[in-house]
C-alpha cells in the first residue's frame, strides 16, 4: 500500500499543516483507565473496547499528543470498525491532568513504554498485542524495541513507528532554524512552556521560570526543562543519549518505519538506510507525506491512508 500524495498538496509543510488544522476526524467514545506506577505517578489509558480474543492496538502519541489527536482518532476508529481493542497510552501530563513528579514526559522514556506495555500485556495476554507510536512516541517506542531485542516480544509480537524523530540531533537543529522555529516550534513551545512554568511553582527551586519564560527554541527549552527533570546535561546531550536510530539493528519485533522523506521535522539525509536496520524492520520512505500527515484522495482529501496501512501491517499474523 504505497503512499501517493495528492497532487493538489504539495509540500512536506502544507500537508504537515493542512492536516492539522484543515481536516478534521470525528470524535472518538473513550474509556478512560488509570495505571498508579511504583514512584507514586499514574498513566492514563483512553480505551476502544473489541469484542473477546480480538487483538489489542496500543498507540503513543507525539509531542503535546492524546487521544484527541487526529492520527490517535483515526487509528482507533478503524481499530473499532474491526472489533478490536485499542488503547492510546498517554504519557505523564499528557492525559488532561498533571502528572504528580517533577519528571515529565520525554523522547527516550522507554521505562515507561516497559510500564505501559506490560499493564496491556496484563489484562489481554492471550490475544495478539501490536504497538505503533507517532511522532515523539515513535521514538520512545522504537528505542524501548532495540533495548529490549528479542525479550520485548513477550509483551508485543509486531510494532510501527510512524514520523519518527530517529535522529533527535538532526530534528533539534532542523525544528530551530527558519520556518520550522517560527511556526512548528514556536506552536509546541506555548503548551510546553505552560506546563514547565507550572510545574517550576509546584515544585519550587527544581526549575529556572525567568529563563524558561525567555525559550524560543528546543535547544533551550531541552536545555532548561527536559536534560534537567530527567538526568541529561543539556539538549546536546539528551538528543544524541535517546535518539533511536542507532538502536534500529537491534530490534527482534517485526517492525514497520515510515518517514516521509519531506517531512519537515526530520532532514531526508538522517534517515536509516536498509544496512541501519535489522531484518525485523521494514523501513518505508515515501517521497512525499509530510510530518504524520499522509493526505489521500480529491480535495480536501482524507487522512485514512496511515491508519489502513498500520491495520495491513498488524493483520499479516492471522489470530
Amino acid at each position: 500500500m504505497a503512499y501517493r500524495a495528492p497532487a493538489w498538496l504539495p509540500g512536506g509543510h502544507l500537508q504537515t499543516l493542512y492536516s492539522s488544522v484543515c481536516i478534521r476526524i470525528p470524535p472518538v467514545a473513550w474509556r478512560r483507565e488509570r495505571l498508579e506506577l511504583p514512584d507514586g505517578d499514574f498513566l492514563d489509558f483512553d480505551w476502544v473496547d473489541g469484542r473477546a480474543g480480538a487483538p489489542v492496538v496500543v498507540l503513543f502519541h507525539g509531542l503535546e499528543g492524546s487521544a484527541d489527536s487526529h492520527y490517535a482518532r483515526s487509528l482507533m476508529t478503524h481499530v473499532r470498525i474491526r472489533g478490536w481493542h485499542g488503547a492510546v497510552a498517554h504519557f505523564r501530563g499528557c492525559s488532561g491532568e498533571d502528572n504528580r513528579l517533577p519528571r515529565a514526559y520525554f523522547a527516550g522514556d522507554s521505562a515507561d513504554i516497559e510500564h505501559m506495555l506490560s499493564y496491556v500485556k496484563s489484562l489481554h495476554a492471550r490475544v495478539p498485542v501490536y504497538a505503533a507510536g507517532v511522532s515523539l512516541g515513535g521514538n520512545a517506542l522504537l528505542k524501548w524495541l532495540g533495548e529490549r531485542g528479542a525479550t520485548a516480544l513477550k509483551l508485543v509480537e509486531r510494532a510501527a513507528g510512524v514520523s519518527a524523530p530517529l535522529d533527535l540531533t538532526a530534528a533539534g537543529h532542523t525544528l530551530d532554524r527558519g520556518f520550522n522555529r517560527r511556526v512548528y516550534t514556536a506552536r509546541f513551545l506555548v503548551t510546553l512552556k505552560q506546563k514547565a512554568l507550572h510545574k517550576a511553582a509546584r515544585f519550587p527551586g527544581v526549575l529556572d521560570t525567568a529563563a524558561i519564560a525567555a525559550t524560543t527554541t528546543f535547544r533551550e527549552f531541552d536545555t532548561l526543562v527536559t536534560a534537567r527533570l530527567h538526568g541529561f546535561r543539556d539538549a546536546e546531550d539528551y538528543w544524541l543519549k535517546v535518539s533511536s536510530k542507532p538502536l534500529l539493528r537491534a530490534i527482534a519485533v517485526p517492525t514497520l518505519v515510515i518517514n516521509a522523506r519531506n517531512d519537515p521535522f526530520l532532514p531526508a539525509w538522517a534517515l536509516p538506510s536498509s544496512r541501519e536496520v535489522s531484518s525485523a524492520v521494514l523501513l518505508e520512505q515515501p517521497e512525499a507525506g509530510g510530518h504524520v500527515a499522509f493526505p489521500t484522495g480529491p480535495f480536501p482529501g482524507r487522512l485514512d491512508w496511515l491508519s489502513r496501512r498500520l491495520m495491513q501491517h498488524f493483520d499479516i499474523q492471522a489470530w
